[in-house]
């Protein structure tokens, strides 16, 4: 496989959605922050989802999200990016490689399955948005043993079905064109519970 040296290796494959034009990081990061904590334990003892809802008014907050998420970030973690085309999946994926320190400019090419960019730690950038389903995503090698060492972030996961595994971050984009947008940061597991909390702080 082409693995073009250009602003990270790729692997051939997918598309995403469209984004604005690059934001600075610099600029205020959330009109309204409401935390939402999980509840109680339940009787079962199993672990409630932790999630909080942001809501940014510019793509320039929105990327400003993924910016502080991403300082928390660990080997192995696994982020996926829900939403519509134009939600900007994209503009957050740049703040979080800007906040690994990855000086790339993080795009979603045409026909590229999976992007490495070196930073704080390896991201791998997977879009999934021309695949039809896990056995496509499986072929066209989403899973690789070199993620364990770094950061995977997934735009449309969706596609990945029954694959996608249990424990991860979800990151739900709602919004479109120059409306407001309501970022849901839902941790699956304690685990990533300290994104949550970061992007409460």
């Amino acid at each position: 496989m082409a693995r073009p040296l250009a602003g990270g290796r790729a692997h051939p494959g997918a598309a995403a959605d469209a984004g604005a034009a690059d934001p600075a990081v610099a600029e205020p990061v959330a009109a309204e922050r409401s935390p939402r904590s999980d509840a109680a334990p339940r009787s079962d003892a199993t672990p409630q989802p932790l999630e909080t809802e942001i809501i940014t008014s510019s793509a320039a907050e929105t990327a400003a999200l993924g910016h502080r998420i991403a300082r928390v970030a660990r080997a192995g973690d696994l982020v996926c990016l829900w939403g519509e085309l134009g939600a900007g999946k994209t503009q957050l994926a740049k703040g979080f490689a800007l906040g690994l320190g990855i000086e790339a400019t993080i795009t979603s090419p045409t026909f590229i399955l999976m992007a490495e960019y070196p930073g704080r730690l390896p991201l791998f950038h997977v879009d999934l948005f021309r695949l039809a389903d896990a056995a496509d995503a499986l072929a066209g090698g989403v899973i690789d043993d070199r993620q364990a060492d770094g950061v995977t972030l997934v735009e449309w996961p969706d596609r990945m079905g029954d694959v996608l595994p249990a424990g991860r971050l979800d990151i739900r984009i709602d919004g479109s064109a120059d409306e407001p947008r309501t970022i849901a940061i839902v941790a699956t597991d304690n685990a990533y519970r300290r994104y949550v909390e970061a992007a409460s702080s």
